[in-house]
């Protein structure tokens, strides 16, 4: 495989699936389940620039904190996956509640303190005054129904399928709006 990292993984990893469906090694009655952390707090970008692996608003280790001004390569977030069968059912995060911390991460993600303010002022304002450890975390229902119904579609569960268009046959959304005459 040549080509960048995260593209030769994913390859690879697709690959080795498939080699271990045609050798029929996946026992489809049995249920691994596991909670995926220790994710890295940025990936790089195709240009080599810092980008936020999950979310700029992702709170890093607590361990990590004092690494920000270093060696941001290796710092790890509190975000966290629930997988079963290697199917990501749920995903979310701790939020970063620090607005020093916050603000240091939107200086590494190259913001200027005049976008910071543009676009996250009222949020790093907020902060300021005593915001509480929060977190969260979304399930893919859709995806667990797929995963216990047997199918490896996930299209073959959703409830109200849209067409490859984001059209929904159901109800003929997207439609246009109209302005009320009241």
């Amino acid at each position: 495989m040549a080509d960048s990292h995260k593209v030769a993984c994913t390859a690879l990893g697709a690959i080795r699936i498939e080699i271990a469906k045609h050798l029929n090694l996946i026992d489809v009655d049995v249920f691994k389940p596991v909670w995926i952390t220790d994710f890295p707090m940025f990936d790089h970008d195709d240009m080599d620039q810092l980008t936020p692996m999950h979310h700029p608003f992702t709170a890093p280790k607590i361990d990590n904190i004092n690494d920000l001004n270093l060696d941001q390569k290796n710092i790890l977030s509190r975000a966290y996956d629930l997988t079963i069968n290697g199917n990501e059912v749920a995903g979310g995060s701790i939020r970063n509640y620090d607005p020093k911390i916050q603000s240091k991460i939107f200086e590494l993600l190259k913001m200027n303190k005049d976008e910071i303010d543009s676009k996250f002022g009222f949020f790093i304002e907020a902060l300021k005054y005593g915001t509480p450890p929060h977190g969260g975390i979304a399930f893919g229902f859709d995806r667990l129904v797929m995963l216990l119904s047997g199918s490896d579609n996930i299209r073959d569960v959703i409830a109200f399928p849209k067409t490859t268009s984001a059209n929904s046959l159901m109800d003929n959304s997207p439609s246009n709006v109209f302005k009320s005459s009241t």
